[in-house]
């Protein structure tokens, strides 16, 4: 756990009691703080009491008598589309409002610091898309090659229960827009941009307020290096605003569309290979055709943000390479899940937008495409380019018939359930062909998340080949 710091004595408020909300209520209570906290859902009081946590409705009247700060959950909206009451009313009664995050970066360094040959580093992963991949693969290499590492963030666990560092440590942090936007303490050593595409437009009021919460991890935490995907303009727009100029090599510039020329530091993956470039010279390269957890060029965008970040922390080409031929891929990311008669069957459920589904779809030949779920704002129009691998589309989820009339000159099946998308795309597969899961839509309509929604997938292909 890391201990809140500036807190003893303090009353601190805590909104919102799921996984995040419980550990920043432990590690205020640990920083001295007197805590109070509320949620909306019975269950998550229940569990705050039962851990002795005071309850408080924080949308009466006068309950931020005495309050020094209010700590929000990141899933409980603070400005778009309408602050939640309970944070309404501490903007009303002047209380500040943070979050974890910010928490996590006023507190991480301690004294014990001092002595330490090694300074403690954190490297924080944004974007719309690979940023749990990414974040993933950077902790794999390291862990690999013997450095001492933890993973946290909008993966694996909340920051504040990580262990205090070790010396030498790199802490390898995700972090969503809805955490880079509110947090007040943004201090990372080294920052990722992935991408960007439109998604939770609803919750940062438009494609310019969801650029503009990832950007407050460059601009406001001032990283000593940035490693930047420029295959979109605002990552082009990131960059020109962080750089002094073409040679300034605190800012690495990543790409899978463009060979990158020019001085400076660059990363780049053309036709599966990846190679590095520093002053217009060649210094490394990585061929990841061969890589299994890193399919498509999604995934080699993800390589080639985790390779630049740890050139940063100063690991050799080879050291990464080898490393990266060992990484298993995260569950429902691109998971190969089975191989049976010549079909691979793959479990891509965390593409749950158009932008991660065209992905996934690019990273493989003869696809039979499991798709459909809660559709997302702007339809399906943006996938036609890159639907030439799909031989059919097995339509799941409550507005099945809708999702597949979008998807024109598809041979589109409505199937409703899981089960059946299964069953039929197991019957009618053919050797080389993949099934593959990639919704291109959330799943709320049928599961509780693209977790589940995965699981179901991987246990629905375990029962339909055994049935074979």
């Amino acid at each position: 756990m890391i201990p809140v710091k500036g807190v003893d004595g303090a009353k601190v408020a805590v909104l919102g009691l799921g996984r995040s909300g419980l550990s920043t209520a432990r590690a205020l209570k640990a920083g001295g703080a007197e805590v109070c906290a509320w949620d909306d859902s019975p269950r998550g009081r229940e569990t705050a009491e039962a851990e002795g946590i005071a309850l408080v409705d924080l949308t009466r009247d006068r309950a931020y008598d005495g309050v020094s700060m209010l700590i929000t959950s990141p899933g409980i909206p603070h400005l778009y589309p309408a602050p939640h009451p309970a944070i309404a009313a501490a903007y009303a009664a002047g209380v500040p409002v943070d979050n974890d995050i910010g928490l996590f970066f006023r507190s991480f360094a301690t004294e014990a610091w001092d002595d330490f040959d090694t300074v403690p580093r954190v490297v924080a992963v944004t974007g719309s898309n690979g940023k749990s991949t990414t974040s993933a693969l950077i902790h794999h290499i390291l862990r690999d090659a013997g450095k001492p590492c933890q993973l946290a963030g909008n993966i694996g666990r909340g920051v504040l229960d990580l262990e205090p560092a070790q010396d030498g440590e790199v802490v390898v942090l995700e972090l969503s827009s809805y955490q880079t936007e509110l947090a007040r303490a943004l201090t990372p050593d080294v920052a990722v941009f992935t991408n960007l595409s439109p998604d939770h437009l609803d919750r940062h009021g438009g494609a310019g307020g969801y650029f503009a919460a990832k950007r407050r991890l460059f601009a406001e935490g001032g990283p000593d290096r940035a490693v930047i995907g420029v295959d979109e303009p605002e990552g082009r727009y990131l960059v020109n605003q962080l750089s002094e100029g073409p040679g300034d090599d605190r800012v690495i510039r990543i790409s899978v569309d463009t060979k990158l020329a020019g001085g400076g530091w660059n990363v780049f993956a053309r036709k599966g290979f990846l190679s590095e470039y520093r002053n217009d010279r060649q210094v490394g390269s990585i061929d990841l055709r061969p890589i299994t957890g890193l399919p498509g060029s999604h995934n080699h965008q993800n390589a080639c943000a985790a390779y630049a970040v740890c050139r940063t922390l100063g690991l050799g080409p080879r050291a990464i390479e080898a490393a990266m031929q060992s990484y298993p891929g995260l569950p429902h990311r691109s998971q190969m899940i089975a191989e049976a008669g010549g079909v691979r069957y793959v479990n891509d459920s965390k593409a749950t937008n158009v932008d991660s589904a065209a992905k996934a779809l690019q990273a493989f030949g003869r696809i039979r495409w499991i798709c459909g779920g809660l559709e997302k704002e702007g339809g399906l129009s943006a996938l036609a380019p890159h639907l030439g691998a799909v031989v059919k589309a097995y339509v799941i989820g409550r507005e099945a018939e809708a999702f597949a009339r979008q998807l024109t000159g598809v041979d589109a099946e409505i199937c409703g359930t899981m089960a059946a998308a299964v069953d039929r795309a197991v019957a009618e597969a053919r050797e080389g062909d993949v099934v593959l899961l990639a919704p291109a839509a959330a799943s709320f309509d049928q599961y509780d998340n693209f977790e589940r929604r995965g699981e179901d997938f991987a246990a629905q292909v375990t029962r339909a080949l055994a049935a074979r």
